[in-house]
């Protein structure tokens, strides 16, 4: 299936064994110019490309219902006739036979809880049996042109990334467990499209928006200060779920309370507020000191947090795309089983085994300051300043 006019034209203009040059000739020989023929890169309705409209037609050498189709839409006066066949369509499809029975692999890396593989993803989701896995969390390339190890590309037509990013879906869908959660982080772009598609296989939970430090204005558009993590569940309702808490947020300066609860700061739990769908406490890793590789890493508060909500000690994480490792690292520090791929250079989360008091240590301070409404410096600060505290209404809890 084709996600854009413009990847159906780039797939059409190369079986006819012609080149972008080409195309791109035709267009502007009509009259078209060339930031129309780019609108289309992120346009998948033909209601809206105005005067290109039987253009595109023509060079595609389609009808408007063969083009909906190929784009995956069934107008509404087809559906009815397109459902009453749907046993006949089917069969002139090609269905491809996935082996889902468990293959002998050689692992690259291995500790008593876990195991590493180097290969592509979509290889290894597939030697994996079914129902097997408590909680998968993916961190895939954002498609955003970025240099990463040899054997990734992350420059991919819409319709190229979305394919691949489906089939590797579809893999993790197959492998979890019944209660089991799935957990993708991506831009909101792409997670758009990941969540229409898993709406139709799994249990919505959350969107969570986690806050995107020192973000960068974008001419002509609301700058963007999010990631997106979506979270599912497979079936109705996860196994398990254990509901984090953290510290209420306030002022670094005066110690009083940011949100403003009013009388209901008597209620308030002295083990923390709960975390809400909106993390803000989340902070890049971009220090040399702490960074373990030259391109993008996860922090270990965002997967300790994703881990210690969705799984119990022993369950089995996975994690298709390595990375640094921060995954398999904090899956091995809380007692988790882990699992996962990296098609690039593996021996950077070797390495971070081999120094896995660094991320001890960090992940010792994160748990310092959970599970409790403030810690004893701000507390302090409270206190200079005649501000309440939890003890002050002991007698509530």
């Amino acid at each position: 299936m084709f996600y854009s006019i413009y990847d159906l034209l780039i797939y059409k203009t190369k079986e006819m064994g012609k080149t972008q040059d080409e195309m791109s000739r035709y267009f502007r020989d009509c009259g078209i110019r060339k930031q129309e023929i780019m609108f289309l890169k992120d346009n998948c309705s033909m209601a809206s490309i105005g005067s290109m409209r039987q253009l595109v037609l023509d060079y595609l050498q389609m009808t408007e219902l063969e083009l909906n189709m190929a784009l995956g839409i069934i107008p509404r006066e087809y559906q009815k006739s397109y459902f009453d066949h749907i046993s006949e369509i089917s069969k002139l499809l090609e269905i491809e036979n996935i082996e889902t029975h468990k293959k002998e692999q050689k692992s690259y890396f291995t500790t008593n809880n876990g195991a590493l593989f180097n290969k592509d993803c979509i290889e290894y989701l597939k030697s994996i049996e079914d129902d097997t896995v408590n909680l998968i969390f993916a961190d895939p390339p954002f498609n955003l042109n970025k240099v990463y190890d040899e054997g990734v590309n992350d420059d991919l037509s819409t319709s190229e990334y979305l394919n691949w990013c489906f089939k590797w879906i579809d893999q993790c869908i197959r492998i979890l467990k019944p209660g089991g959660s799935m957990c993708i982080y991506n831009i909101p772009k792409w997670s758009t499209y990941f969540s229409e598609y898993l709406n139709k296989q799994l249990t919505f939970r959350s969107w969570i928006s986690v806050d995107m430090k020192y973000s960068l204005p974008i001419a002509g558009r609301l700058s963007p200060s999010h990631y997106a993590l979506l979270y599912y569940v497979k079936g109705e309702k996860p196994t398990v779920f254990n509901n984090p808490r953290i510290q209420l947020q306030t002022c670094r300066h005066c110690g009083g309370e940011i949100k403003d609860y009013g009388g209901y700061k008597n209620k308030m739990n002295p083990l923390g507020v709960n975390v809400s769908d909106v993390w803000y406490d989340i902070f890049p890793v971009r220090h040399k000191n702490t960074k373990n590789r030259q391109y993008n890493e996860l922090s270990v508060k965002l997967l300790d947090r994703i881990i210690s909500m969705t799984t119990n000690e022993g369950d089995l994480v996975l994690d298709p795309f390595g990375g640094s490792g921060t995954t398999y690292i904090v899956s091995e520090l809380l007692n988790r089983k882990w699992a996962g791929s990296e098609i690039g250079n593996c021996d950077i989360i070797v390495d971070r085994f081999k120094n896995i008091d660094k991320d001890r240590k960090i992940l010792d301070n994160i748990h310092e300051d959970k599970d409790i409404l403030f810690s004893e410096s701000v507390k302090k600060l409270r206190r200079k300043n005649g501000f309440w505290l939890s003890e002050d209404f002991q007698n509530n809890f």
